[in-house]
């Protein structure tokens, strides 16, 4: 019996490491590599995990995605979800802005809809992410456009949008490009309307934030500075157009920001 249990015990360490090493390679290594490259692009802060295809695929399982979320991530997408269907959408335009993993794309383009919204734009710097959200939405293609964009520097008009959806993406922006995603989320969204921001927030038990900044110093290395300088409450607050409500979840690890456009 203890034999077994030794022998289980050295798999899942394996297994973990592994694991660790993979998304390691995947998001740190790999800006650790491109660094050294004299040539640096708008999509050169973009891990491998998100533009290759073959990785997506291999990595899009809702039971990973959840798990990397200590399995919040239903409920930060029920918050959006909630709140799409308490508005009035007819004849309006939800923007999402980034394809992120898992089912949130899904359930926001299905609650839009229900809503009343007559398109649902997604976005995002990466082609073959707008490929894998598609195939997710085909059953919703009519209301649906799919646009190749830049968070940073969106080519949509002033004051287009009256929903924008933020899942999960300023944590991987470096710094300079948070506020700018924000003035862009800011910029395309009419008077009146919602942005949803979905991300992670310092935890308030100390085993816990000590886990969470370990994580980020190995592998999410933009996502410390949300804890403080960054924080996008602070700065949607000091830009003065918006009427903020955060939320946060799971021991504040988590947080949901619901902010409306004077």
């Amino acid at each position: 019996m203890k034999t077994f249990a030794l022998t289980a015990f050295i798999a899942l360490t394996v297994f973990l490491f592994l694991t660790a090493l993979f998304f390691f390679v995947l998001t740190r290594g790999a800006l650790l590599l491109r660094s050294l490259s004299p040539q640096q692009d708008a999509a050169s802060h973009v891990y491998p995990i998100y533009s290759n295809m073959r990785l997506i695929k291999l990595v899009d399982y809702q039971p990973v995605i959840s798990a990397i979320l200590l399995f919040q991530y239903p409920r930060l997408v029920s918050r959006i979800v909630t709140e799409l269907q308490r508005n009035n959408l007819t004849g309006k335009k939800v923007l999402v802005t980034s394809c992120a993993f898992g089912n949130v794309i899904p359930r926001v383009v299905e609650a839009a809809v229900q809503s009343g919204a007559s398109e649902v734009l997604i976005s995002d710097i990466v082609n073959n992410e707008l490929l894998n959200a598609q195939g997710k939405l085909q059953s919703f293609e009519s209301k649906i456009r799919y646009i190749s964009d830049d968070a940073t520097a969106m080519r949509q008009p002033d004051a287009s949008a009256d929903v924008n959806v933020l899942f999960f993406l300023l944590h991987e922006l470096p710094h300079p490009l948070k506020a700018k995603a924000l003035n862009e989320a800011s910029r395309v969204l009419k008077s009146g309307g919602k942005l949803f921001i979905g991300e992670f927030h310092r935890p308030r038990i100390a085993i816990l934030r000590a886990f969470s900044w370990l994580y980020f110093k190995v592998f999410e290395p933009y996502g410390l500075a949300l804890w403080d300088k960054e924080d996008p409450v602070h700065y949607l607050q000091s830009i003065g157009d918006w009427s903020v409500v955060r939320n946060t979840y799971f021991f504040s690890n988590f947080q949901m920001i619901t902010a409306t456009k004077k």
